[in-house]
């Protein structure tokens, strides 16, 4: 059969212009690769490296959003990845994880550096850059402008489009906001914007704005654009890019091409372009036809993890219903603010309701902190807020029902101690301590929580640890690292020394509460009910005790035999006791503790005397010249006793 030779042409530069698209496709719109630092092969940086990515990609992947950091100075490394707010968790992987290839491979030994690709971005760097806007943008526009009829109605309903959808990011959670708006008959606008989830409202809607600012001296009158930094991110299009309404994905044109470039293909490409474009155009022409007439103001659609705080609130009576009016049947426990109890809605949903009771300290402040805390926080290993319910002298508050309970129910228990392998508890163990990192450093927030015990850490249907309880947990600016307080609340045998006597509260007094509870865990022991007869009268003193004297695998948990790495079980003691030091100062912070659990290669330092040791007049029992007393204070914090040693 005879083809004309220009369909030849046709067809070779189609698919050279398919192939293109494919390759550029593959290209991120933003490559930093820093020549300031490099790392060297096999140096603490390269392993902290290591430890930083597998961990944004797990985590980044559950709702689009993580940012941590791994190590201590000058070896620290943080990261953040985020995914576009209208695509699926499987593209989100799909993008995230061929970002962390391509990070390494384009940017080998670099020690800050950054990817942004249309459906993601992943960054990370040798110096904290949380919370902080990037100014420096960079833009991609089409070679196609509106035509000069449009142009000045285009201009303006772009500027409001951009404009509405900045105001509306900077107020969700997902600093995400995507919205369509006519510009002339038959002709509509698409666009986005987005910042990264770590920026607080005021400084996304700054960078938001910079962005849009930019657009005259970059993009004037071009039918499509992206400008971005690695902090923010504005996409607009006159075709449907972004999932807005329609259930069905739209058929995507190609991806803008940088303008500045002008070669043979430059010139071909509005051609085929354009040919495309009219196909496209009577298309959504007929479909349109066959709908009502369009809406005139743009509707702003964005996916929000966490609702707005009036869709927060729960009606009582659904509540009771739920619970079966609050019976005995349904509690699951309860704490020093009131009963918790498992209800069921009438979608079938299981839920935990934490019903606060009439005379409990909380009253309204402390519910408001809990709700707004937990309405801020989005972390795997942090319980997860569903609603609220005010009323009357009802204070509500209703969670996701985690099935396997709290870890107390377990390590506290004798008949279920078994439950829990060595596997599973060092499982525990780190997402705890993921967890805490979370609160004192990755989140918006800084947030000492002040309760951690093992009553306030539930286990799921994979036993993954969840804090929960934060009706005591206080917010710190990012700058500021300690407070105190009159009102000295807690759990006796988990607070620190400086605020149970002081009231003095920081990230070190959680810390001292972690150190704690991993060796309840290792040991199975209550901290504040020891009972090995003929031993010290606490798990502290106990644990230091065998440490000295070179014996500390006699700490572990008897049911667990030898099915345990002994090199875990004692790197888990020695943990321990660095974060139980009375000397806060001497305490590791939460994210040397991660790095401590993740990384045998780092040597730990010897851990000094815990607070809250009881001892006796040794005299007797050692040589002259080793001879040693100790006397001890009463110390009373709201009707509990404490014990401080003073060697002499």
């Amino acid at each position: 059969m005879y083809v004309p030779r220009f369909m030849y042409l046709i067809i070779i530069f189609s698919c050279f212009l398919l192939f293109h698209n494919h390759v550029q496709a593959q290209e991120p719109l933003l490559e930093i690769c820093s020549n300031t630092a490099n790392y060297t092969s096999n140096s603490q940086f390269q392993t902290n490296l290591n430890i930083l990515l597998p961990s944004l990609l797990s985590d980044g992947t559950r709702d689009g959003f993580f940012n941590t950091s791994i190590g201590t100075s000058p070896d620290i490394v943080y990261g953040l990845v985020q995914c576009r707010g209208d695509i699926s968790m499987e593209d989100c992987r799909s993008c995230l994880n061929n970002s962390a290839v391509e990070i390494i491979r384009r940017c080998p030994n670099r020690k800050d550096a950054a990817l942004r690709y249309d459906l993601c971005i992943l960054r990370y760097s040798n110096t904290r850059f949380f919370s902080q806007v990037d100014s420096d943008l960079q833009s991609l526009y089409n070679l196609e402008n509106v035509s000069d009829a449009d142009a000045n109605r285009y201009n303006r309903q772009l500027g409001n489009l951009l404009n509405n959808l900045s105001t509306t990011a900077a107020s969700v959670v997902t600093k995400f906001g995507a919205a369509s708006t006519d510009y002339s008959d038959f002709k509509d606008i698409y666009g986005l914007v987005m910042c990264t989830r770590d920026l607080p409202a005021t400084e996304c809607f700054s960078c938001l704005q910079i962005t849009i600012g930019w657009i005259p001296s970059c993009c004037a009158n071009s039918d499509g654009a992206q400008v971005f930094s690695t902090t923010c991110y504005i996409r607009y299009e006159i075709y449907p890019f972004v999932q807005i309404s329609s259930p069905s994905p739209s058929p995507s044109p190609p991806p803008p091409v940088q303008g500045k470039s002008v070669n043979v293909v430059a010139i071909v490409v509005p051609v085929i372009v354009a040919v495309i474009l009219a196909a496209i155009c009577v298309y959504f022409i007929t479909k349109r036809t066959r709908k009502n007439r369009r809406k005139r103001k743009p509707e702003l659609i964005y996916e929000n993890d966490i609702r707005s705080e009036d869709s927060l609130q729960f009606d009582l009576n659904m509540i009771r219903t739920a619970t079966n009016d609050f019976s005995d049947a349904n509690k699951l426990g309860e704490g020093g603010f009131g009963a918790v109890y498992k209800g069921e809605l009438l979608d079938g949903q299981e839920i935990a309701v934490k019903r606060l009771s009439k005379n409990s300290g909380q009253g309204s402040l402390e519910f408001k902190n809990e709700v707004v805390l937990l309405h801020k926080l989005q972390h795997r290993n942090l319980v997860r807020l569903l609603g609220f319910c005010l009323a009357g002298e009802e204070k509500v508050l209703i969670y996701e029902y985690v099935p396997n309970r709290s870890l107390d129910k377990y390590i506290f228990v004798p008949a279920r101690k078994a439950d829990l392998d060595w596997e599973m508890r060092y499982k525990i163990i780190g997402g705890i301590a993921r967890g805490l990192l979370y609160l004192h450093e990755d989140s918006r927030l800084r947030i000492i929580h002040r309760d951690l015990k093992a009553g306030n850490i539930l286990l799921d249907e994979e036993m993954n640890a969840k804090i929960s309880d934060f009706g005591m947990a206080k917010l710190f600016g990012v700058d500021q690292t300690q407070g105190n307080t009159s009102r000295i609340a807690g759990t006796f045998g988990y607070m620190a020394p400086e605020y149970a006597l002081h009231g003095l509260f920081s990230v070190k007094s959680d810390v001292f509460s972690f150190g704690v509870l991993l060796l309840e865990i290792v040991s199975a022991q209550k901290t504040n009910n020891f009972h090995l007869s003929g031993l010290p009268r606490d798990l502290l003193s106990y644990a230091w005790k065998l440490w000295r004297e070179g014996n500390a695998l006699q700490l572990i948990d008897p049911t667990l035999t030898h099915c345990f790495s002994p090199n875990e079980v004692m790197r888990c003691i020695h943990i321990g006791l660095l974060c139980v030091q009375e000397n806060l100062e001497d305490r590791p912070t939460m994210s040397s503790v991660v790095l401590m659990l993740n990384s045998y290669s780092l040597t730990l330092e010897s851990p000094s005397a815990p607070a809250f040791i009881i001892e006796t007049t040794t005299g007797a029992q050692e040589s002259e010249n080793n001879h040693s007393t100790s006397s001890s204070l009463l110390y009373s914090v709201d009707g509990v006793s404490f014990v401080k040693t003073n060697p002499r």
